[in-house]
């Protein structure tokens, strides 16, 4: 008896065929069948149809037994079962949450040395895909990851040293060795660090080879129970007393189920992607963690501060950070800056400081031009180019209508984050020991702050102006403030993986609240037995279970008796 598809865009595998034949071409023999109707065995089912037994003996010959002079005969005695049903389910088919019984395992020849390493597998896996061990793998993950932070990355030895000495240790035993042996110094490169991501990944693979991908086989095959007890130990269960097992399909189909038929049974199934969703949750988080080691190791980074009108090179400035890292034809492109500006709230603050880039090639030909700013910064060749800071370099000044001259600009230390520039314009004999000369402060580029030889304030300049001072009979004007970019320019191969794992960690998730629900019935005689279960929602299951029940039309007697038949027809 073949199973019935009730969707057309499935079709289920044909089972074993109807007729079988007993077929010896080669091998001479006798049949004498034998009919026994007092030993055959009776099969109770809902309809009306008792299969017979038949017994044959056969008397097989062989070359040997010729050679022989027929010392020994053989003889093979077998009972074959014919009948209008089809054959006995296959393990499979009656497996599933009914309580089946397993097939014993065969038994091998598991003693010496392969059979250690056929073992020795399956121990790693089951070890690996412990959950205590996973999640503790986390927490460590997660422990470091924060000590991380606390810890300032990449600095000098001599920083360790001052910060972390032996004479005064963090609770009492943490010192500069801890930070350098470790490698706390460059924690997410670190080996401990590593070594935890590759423990974790091995962990999820074991965890979806060992559990999730068999759930997943499981759930995929047409389970068909055979039995009314085997679905009444489902978590849902119900009989319908006046009912036919296609109405059922017909409605279980119309709720969104893929529905299949075999003779008297039923399995119907909803949900299988929220079977698969663990297996994507799993290798979600595998691409995140396989992109940021690629970041951790595979990086380069390099920052600069660049006055207006100067080049740079990127290879020049940008260093490897881990084992991984190669340079690409990109590390030959020029930097120019074309220009550094800045614009200011009305209380005079900084607002937003803005650099104009060009890269030129190694001919060099401009390839690209873009003004970058915060949170704006230039993309080219994989490298990301980012404006982070700035700072005052010169200020170009005329003396007694002299120059322009470049002066040199400083960084002076004030309290707090302010920051203030200052330079110093001589007046008389450069060479004498005690020169003096004029003193000019500077907060941004929109304001200069002179003083006399005194150090006594003498007034304030905005650069273009035009407009000349004169201090202590020398006159002064502020032509310009030549500002300096501050760039950080970084290389970052993980940062598409640990997107792509990001997004689909989301999707993979929301997919997993999914419920992967599962439907069995049997027709028994004018009665159908429904048993179900599902893996989510279990509170709501048998709320939808009875509202799809309800909607079963209830048969009369007429079209029982045609129900029946075209059930064992």
């Amino acid at each position: 008896m073949e199973a019935l598809n009730l969707n057309p865009t499935t079709t289920p595998k044909s089972c074993l065929p109807k007729t079988y034949f007993l077929k010896a071409p080669l091998l001479p023999c006798t049949f004498k069948p034998t009919f026994s109707p007092h030993n055959c065995p009776i099969h109770r089912r809902s309809f009306k149809k008792t299969p017979f037994s038949l017994t044959t003996a056969c008397k097989l010959k062989t070359p040997q037994d010729n050679k022989k002079n027929n010392t020994k005969s053989n003889k093979i005695a077998k009972q074959i079962i014919l009948s209008e049903g089809g054959p006995p389910p296959l393990a499979e088919e009656s497996g599933g949450a009914g309580g089946s019984e397993e097939a014993p395992a065969k038994l091998g020849n598991g003693s010496g040395v392969m059979g250690l390493v056929k073992r020795l597998p399956r121990r790693v896996l089951s070890v690996l895909s412990y959950l205590p061990l996973a999640i503790g793998e986390m927490f460590a993950i997660a422990g470091l990851m924060a000590l991380g932070t606390f810890i300032d990355q990449g600095e000098a030895p001599d920083f360790y040293f001052d910060k972390y000495p032996e004479s005064n240790p963090v609770l009492g035993i943490f010192t500069w060795r801890w930070v350098l042996t470790l490698g706390f110094d460059h924690m997410f490169t670190s080996p401990i660090f590593l070594a935890l991501l590759a423990l974790l990944g091995a962990s999820l693979m074991a965890c979806t080879y060992t559990t999730q991908i068999p759930l997943v086989k499981v759930a995929r095959r047409w389970n068909f129970l055979q039995s009314s007890e085997a679905i009444n130990k489902q978590e849902f269960s119900e009989s319908l007393p006046r009912a036919s097992i296609q109405d059922l399909g017909v409605v279980l189909m119309g709720a969104g189920y893929e529905v299949f038929l075999k003779g008297p049974s039923l399995y119907a199934f909803r949900g299988l992607a929220g079977r698969f969703a663990p297996i994507g949750v799993h290798l979600a988080m595998l691409l995140i963690m396989v992109g940021g080691t690629l970041s951790a190791t595979g990086s380069f980074k390099g920052t600069v501060t660049v006055p207006q009108g100067l080049n740079f090179v990127i290879g020049d400035v940008m260093g490897p950070i881990g084992f991984l890292s190669k340079p690409t034809e990109a590390f030959n492109t020029e930097v120019h800056v074309n220009r550094f500006y800045m614009t200011y709230y009305d209380s005079g603050e900084v607002s937003q400081f803005y650099t104009d880039l060009s890269l030129l090639d190694l001919e060099g030909k401009e390839v690209l031009r873009k003004t970058i700013s915060v949170n704006n910064p230039l993309r080219y060749g994989g490298i990301t180019i980012y404006q982070t800071d700035w700072s005052i370099s010169a200020l170009q000044v005329l003396k007694d209508n002299e120059g322009p001259f470049n002066l040199a600009v400083a960084p002076l230390k004030i309290n707090g984050d302010k920051k203030l520039y200052g330079t110093f314009l001589p007046v008389g004999d450069v060479n004498s020991p005690d020169v003096k000369g004029i003193s000019m402060l500077a907060r941004d580029l929109q304001s200069i702050v002179l003083y006399d030889l005194e150090g006594k304030f003498a007034g304030i300049r905005r650069p273009s102006s035009k407009l000349p001072i004169e201090i202590d009979g020398t006159k002064v004007v502020i032509v310009d403030a030549i500002g300096s970019s501050g760039l950080d320019l970084k290389t970052d191969p993980g940062v598409p993986v640990v997107y792509a794992g990001f997004g689909a960690l989301m999707l993979t998730t929301c997919i997993s609240f999914l419920s992967h629900s599962q439907i069995w019935a049997i027709q028994d005689g004018t009665a159908v037995i429904v048993g179900g279960k599902t893996n989510r929602a279990k509170g709501e299951f048998p709320e939808e279970m009875n509202c799809l029940l309800d909607r079963v039309p209830e048969l009369v007697n007429s079209s029982l008796s045609r129900q029946s038949d075209s059930i064992v027809g």
